[in-house]
Formats: C-alpha cells, structure tokens, sequence
C-alpha cells in the first residue's frame, strides 16, 4: 500500500465527525483493508451496558467503506449504498475492531464484509461480536 492511499484514507477519517464524536480511531490501512479501534465507553452503551449497535454498525461501515476507497478510482470518494449487519453476541469487551476488507472491486460499485472483534482487559484472544457484508459506490468527486 502505497503512502498517498493510506495519506487519502485518513485525510477523510479525520474529517468524520462521527468517528470523532465516538472515539474510533483509524488502526491500519492496507490495500483492500482498513482497520478501525474504538475503546469502551459508558456513553456508547445501550440499556443493558453493552457497546451500543449503532456504534459498532459505525465503525464496521466505516471500516468497509475506507477498505473500498483504497481500491476506488483515482478522483473518486465513495459512499455505502446498502449493508447486512449481523450482531452475533452483546459487544462486550474492553476494546473493540472493526476489520473491513473488499471482496469484490468493480469500476462503480465494491462489495465489502467485515467483522467487529471484542477484546476483553489485556487479552489477545477476542469475540466476533459482529459481521457485515456492504456495497459502496464509488463517486467522482
């Protein structure tokens, strides 16, 4: 992965405010996949204390969504047209990731997958606490 795509990527990372409001931190950035960090938090819980879906379905968006801009055209951003998010446990953990990576680039449109791992105090051993399978459009700028 060359600087200028991992340059690009974070450029328009840090200009989201959501990722901002959230806490979420952009982890790594490779050819075909983006890796996004967000620590616990009490105010991104829900009711019951777990990490809330809206914050882990924005994180996985996210993540598949700059996974797909490293392979969009040049002069283009990109926007998600549609997701499927499976939330497969309570997203328990003291950390967690959301690992997008593309499984399919065309000129226009990339199908994404992705997953959200929960990472307990000082373990290395995580959760799969979330699966999403996306299409982003890529758009000329």
């Amino acid at each position: 992965m060359d600087n200028e795509m991992q340059q690009r990527v974070a450029r328009s990372f840090d200009a989201q405010g959501l990722m901002a409001t959230l806490g979420a931190k952009l982890l790594h950035v490779d050819d075909g996949e983006v890796q996004i960090e967000l620590p616990y938090a009490a105010h991104l819980t829900q009711q019951h204390g777990y990490l809330h879906a809206g914050a882990v379905s924005s994180i996985l968006d996210s993540a598949c969504g700059y996974a797909a801009l490293t392979r969009a055209p040049a002069g283009s951003d990109v926007v998600t047209a549609e997701f499927k998010i499976n939330l497969m446990r309570p997203a328990i953990g003291e950390r967690f990731i959301a690992i997008g990576k593309v499984q399919n680039a065309g000129r226009m449109l990339t199908v994404t997958n992705g997953e959200v791992r929960a990472f307990s105090a000082g373990a290395d051993a995580y959760k799969v606490v979330a699966l999403m399978q996306a299409t982003i459009v890529s758009v000329v700028r």
